[in-house]
């Protein structure tokens, strides 16, 4: 049964901070459409908060940068249609060996990169040998160790050969670490991106937007609208006061629910309530007093009213789970019975712990879910005996270097948007949630090289235990609400990757 609001809607921005016509003027400068008249048919503005701090996603994590670089200027082998579904991309087909060890896939011909380049099975094995070397920073390279070999076989045709079956790593290939790179054009991938993708990077506006331009050379089918610009906007209010005014098109994502009423029922606007494979998770630093004890962990988890935090914090919209895997998954299941809302239950495992009268530091990335959340939280911890301070944490920046870095932390809250990412999460011991994975490793490691049912069903098992020692406590899955001009035609519902892909979005 969902729970009534606590508290009204305008209080909780008042709270917060958030500023509405204010912030608009600050962030609206250089705007093609600012007088709110017509939108231009050969422009889409679309409204986003976050912006990267950099165009490269291969040294760099965060979701904004495969959100504007991914489907966009990158293109991998293959891709997630918006069931879920592995579909070829750069790649006309693929064969399996018998021993699932080996893939080899066809090469779609006549593929350009933005700077000219052939794309040919050299880049594939490029890429993907790149992935495996100290050129890729980013943590989520390791969805590639299971590669043992990459062989071009001709120009149109590689195999990929890996160390052992795995149900994992095609999927893993529709994601940033199957990105195809041209070697002459990876010197300078934070600034000067270069894929085979249907856009090329035009202009990069640091502090207001990036400027995406369609390609003329495109392999596939022209992008809608020629020219999209990534407007990024300092708070959640100050973009849908910019798409009231007229100087964007679409807010994508939408992080003010509380403010849809605002445009539902207008036949000025359409309103998208999809889903997304986003878990907002609530971080405990495994590896630092007081959360390494799992006693205290799972006190946290009993002391928490997830449904009561999404009613509140974003007006109950999302989806309960339990655990850290989206209902799209092959393996999830109804884990919320675990730790159903109890707080006696709370206070006896802090007393057992010795941690009774607890008080821990709440690093708050500075992002509105974030900031939404942990009021809520903060107040739900105190009932069970828990004082937590919240430290703003300036996102992206501070908290990728402080929290997800270094792990200084004691307790977080992220919004984690990479697909199917449990393991990348819990099953690394130096991740900056620190569960210990040797509950999980040998489970995980014999899942992955099952058939498809086994595959299934060991991951359910570790995705339980994962739960029972309260790694982290997943307070919803995050709703992807998007909110546009009337005139918009193909904008997608449901975010099933990290990307949010432009090339399909025209005026009607």
């Amino acid at each position: 049964m969902r729970r009534s609001i606590p508290a009204p809607f305008a209080s909780r921005l008042a709270a917060l901070g958030l500023v509405s016509a204010l912030a608009l003027t600050a962030c609206s400068a250089g705007s093609s459409n600012s007088s709110g008249g017509a939108a231009a048919k050969d422009t889409l503005n679309v409204a986003l908060t976050g912006e990267p701090v950099n165009l490269d996603f291969t040294t760099t994590a965060g979701a904004a940068i495969p959100q504007a670089m991914m489907s966009n200027v990158y293109e991998g082998l293959v891709q997630v249609d918006q069931e879920g579904k592995i579909q070829p991309l750069l790649a006309t087909e693929w064969k399996v060996s018998e021993d699932r060890k080996s893939y080899t896939f066809t090469l779609k011909e006549g593929v350009k990169f933005s700077n000219g380049a052939d794309f040919t099975a050299d880049d594939v094995k490029f890429s993907l040998d790149r992935v495996k070397s100290d050129a890729w920073k980013n943590g989520l390279k390791s969805k590639m160790d299971v590669v043992s070999s990459v062989k071009v076989d001709s120009p149109t045709q590689v195999t990929v050969t890996l160390s052992q079956p795995s149900q994992a790593w095609l999927y893993s290939m529709t994601t940033l670490v199957g990105a195809m790179f041209d070697e002459s054009g990876v010197s300078d991938l934070a600034n000067q991106p270069v894929g085979t993708g249907p856009y090329a990077l035009g202009e990069w506006k640091r502090g207001e937007a990036i400027t995406l331009k369609a390609r003329e050379d495109y392999w596939g089918t022209k992008p809608g609208i020629p020219t999209v610009n990534l407007r990024y906007f300092a708070d959640a209010v100050a973009t849908t006061n910019a798409l009231k005014s007229g100087d964007v098109d679409l807010v994508y994502n939408m992080q003010a629910p509380e403010l849809l009423s605002g445009f539902e029922g207008d036949s000025k606007y359409q309103v998208l309530k999809g889903t997304s494979n986003g878990e907002i998770i609530l971080s405990m630093n495994n590896k630092k007093a007081p959360f390494d004890d799992v006693r205290v962990r799972q006190a946290v988890m009993y002391a928490v009213d997830r449904q009561a935090v999404m009613d509140t914090a974003w007006a109950g919209l999302g989806t309960q789970v339990g655990g850290p895997v989206p209902t799209t998954d092959p393996y999830y299941e109804d884990l919320n019975s675990v730790y159903p809302h109890d707080v006696d239950k709370a206070k006896s495992l802090l007393k057992e712990a010795g941690a009774e009268n607890l008080s821990i530091t709440f690093s708050v990335p500075t992002r509105p879910y974030a900031q939404a959340v942990s009021e809520i939280v903060v107040s739900q911890l105190k009932e069970a005996g828990i004082n937590a301070k919240i430290e703003s944490a300036e996102f992206p920046a501070v908290w990728l270097d402080k929290v997800f870095t270094k792990h200084e932390y004691q307790m977080s809250v992220v919004l984690a948007v990479e697909s199917r990412d449990v393991l990348t999460m819990f099953n690394n011991p130096d991740y900056y949630i620190g569960y210990d994975n040797s509950k999980i490793k040998a489970d995980a490691a014999a899942a992955d090289q099952a058939d498809e049912a086994g595959y299934v069903q060991g991951m359910k098992k570790v995705v339980r235990q994962i739960v029972d020692d309260a790694a982290a406590d997943t307070l919803f899955i995050f709703p992807n609400v998007v909110v546009g001009k009337a005139g918009l035609d193909g904008v997608p519902a449901n975010s099933v990757t990290e990307a949010l892909s432009l090339s399909g979005i025209a005026w009607k």
